[in-house]
């Protein structure tokens, strides 16, 4: 993917899948202001792009509030003169069950990634829509966002929230000629390692072991860089008519998650008592219920 001329701002890219797609966008072409809350990890991962020969400048800041937001613009602004790209990245876990999740754990990862990514989406479109030229909103959601995962009542309501925010503002944005998509990744990071089933992964990945075809294929589970490339794809040209999606990829596979839609319907003339739904239920909707969570399958012996 060409992306010469084009300046991208990444949140949370000091490390892991940030740290992945800051350095694909680098690699194609384009300018990166490398954002972390962790101002070392922000340094290293912009020297590491620019010893790789990519431009990439680090700007420590939390996001959530709208001044960090807006201090990110503008420094892509200031630095290489215009913006292109924004990658909502940015994330945080305080996983707990329902009823031992405290008000602190739930407003953390919700005001990191879902107001984060209120925030720095508001502060690119308003640059892209002075600039006048289009732009590209690419918004991390997850698995956990689309499917739930027990223990994450913030982390998954706040990844619904951020594919739902793609769709609003794929229409709201698509006069202006900004695409906003949701990338679902699955890969190892320290954030997956906390998932049983994808710890033994993890640890082979750091032990530079590779991922045997079971977890790349069943589990679309990979490096890092095995995600990044969708991201250069979403930036690029190519990508000018793709919007409102939300695009999974892990491993070896690349999917298309659907939108919610009914599953099916009934009707009843005068509307619904309890006891008609009782009636129907049964009959018409109990074969339709939709199931919860992730479901891995379990490695073949000898697979892992």
């Amino acid at each position: 993917m060409e992306l010469n001329g084009k300046v991208a701002v990444v949140t949370g890219a000091g490390r892991g899948l940030g740290l992945a797609y800051a350095g694909e966008l680098a690699r194609a072409g384009a300018a990166v202001v490398v954002n972390d809350a962790d101002a070392g990890a922000a340094g290293a991962a912009a020297a590491r792009i620019a010893a790789a020969g990519g431009r990439a400048v680090a700007h420590p800041a939390a996001v959530g509030p709208a001044e960090a937001a807006d201090a990110l613009v503008a420094r892509a602004v200031a630095e290489f003169g215009r913006l292109d790209v924004m990658v909502t990245n940015a994330g945080v876990l305080r996983d707990r069950v329902l009823w031992k999740m405290t008000d602190d754990d739930f407003d953390t990862v919700v005001r990191v990634h879902l107001k984060g990514t209120f925030t720095c989406a508001r502060a690119a479109a308003v640059r892209f829509r002075e600039q006048g030229e289009g732009g590209r909103l690419i918004l991390v959601g997850s698995p956990a966002g689309q499917r739930g995962n027990f223990g994450q009542t913030n982390y998954s309501a706040a990844k619904a929230g951020i594919v739902g925010f793609a769709r609003t503002w794929a229409m709201e944005l698509a006069r202006a000629n900004v695409t906003v998509n949701a990338v679902v990744p699955v890969a190892a990071t320290a954030m997956t390692e906390t998932i049983p089933a994808l710890a033994p992964y993890v640890a082979a990945m750091r032990e530079g072991r590779a991922m045997p075809p079971f977890a790349r294929r069943a589990l679309a589970f990979g490096t890092p860089e095995d995600a990044a490339g969708l991201v250069a794809f979403l930036a690029s040209d190519a990508a000018s008519g793709i919007t409102g999606q939300a695009i999974g990829i892990g491993g070896d596979r690349l999917s298309l998650w659907t939108h919610p839609t009914q599953a099916v319907a009934a009707y009843r003339d005068g509307g619904w008592a309890a006891a008609d739904i009782a009636g129907v239920w049964p009959a018409v909707f109990a074969e339709h219920e939709q199931s919860v969570g992730e479901n891995l399958p379990a490695a073949p012996e000898g697979a892992a």
